[in-house]
């Protein structure tokens, strides 16, 4: 099936993060599979998570499927987009008929990304993981594969103005290798085995990075527990 948006979309963004000169460092991009079904699992740290999730499985000529939030598919620009690249909306309060169609995707053999944590971090540290990537490896017969950014906070995250004019920011993706989702396993135990790869991942990325805060004003994208001033999970349920 012709994909009359997707992949003009992909040249978009392409183009654009040639234009921010952005220095894209990713590694793993092999480990999502060339056919079938998978679950694509990444932290979520900024709003175009999305596009560099789905950016890590073009080397595999894939095109991932995203599950999002309903009302990004009612906005007057993403909406169309979001429809016509075969996205999937989430509505909170009835998510069973995204669960549905996020499993018959999987089946008829798409890849499917999922941000666990449900919202963006604002402490940029991971959060809890909902069972939902899980089951649907578990119920579908698929893989789960773990993945990690980090530095997509800097351009437009949570609670801070939009910094696409900013070239040369770095970011830095990392691919883990599939887990198999057996499904004699508890759905809860499978999640947390998948938190804490998806937490390697997010370390490793850390360590790659390779641009430290320029000075004391530079510290907001960095946790507090690496010694920047984000805010600590504490702090952020605090100020709900």
């Amino acid at each position: 099936m012709a994909e009359l948006v997707y992949r003009p979309v992909i040249g978009a963004a392409l183009a654009m993060f040639k234009a921010l000169d952005l220095k894209i460092d990713c590694q793993g991009s092999e480990n999502i599979p060339r056919s079938g079904g998978a679950v694509l699992v990444s932290n979520h740290i900024g709003y175009l998570d999305f596009i560099f999730s789905g950016l890590a499985a073009l080397p595999q000529k894939r095109l991932v499927r995203f599950m999002a939030k309903e009302s990004v598919f009612r906005h007057r620009v993403s909406g169309p987009l979001m429809r016509g690249m075969k996205h999937i909306p989430v509505d909170r309060r009835q998510g069973e008929d995204a669960y549905a169609h996020a499993l018959d995707s999987l089946r008829a053999g798409e890849v499917i990304g999922v941000f666990p944590e449900a919202t963006i971090s604002q402490s940029f540290t991971l959060k809890g993981f909902k069972s939902g990537a899980a089951r649907l490896a578990q119920e579908a017969g698929v893989p789960l594969v773990p993945m990690a950014l980090w530095g997509t906070q800097r351009l437009w995250t949570k609670g801070r103005p939009r910094n696409l004019r900013r070239s040369h920011i770095p970011v830095t993706i990392r691919v883990g290798e599939a887990m198999e989702a057996p499904t004699d396993q508890y759905a809860g135990a499978l999640t947390r085995r998948l938190r804490e790869r998806v937490q390697e991942l997010l370390e490793s990325a850390q360590r790659a990075y390779p641009v430290r805060p320029r000075d004391a004003s530079d510290t907001w994208w960095v946790p507090a527990h690496l010694g920047g001033t984000a805010p600590t999970p504490a702090e952020v349920r605090e100020a709900r």
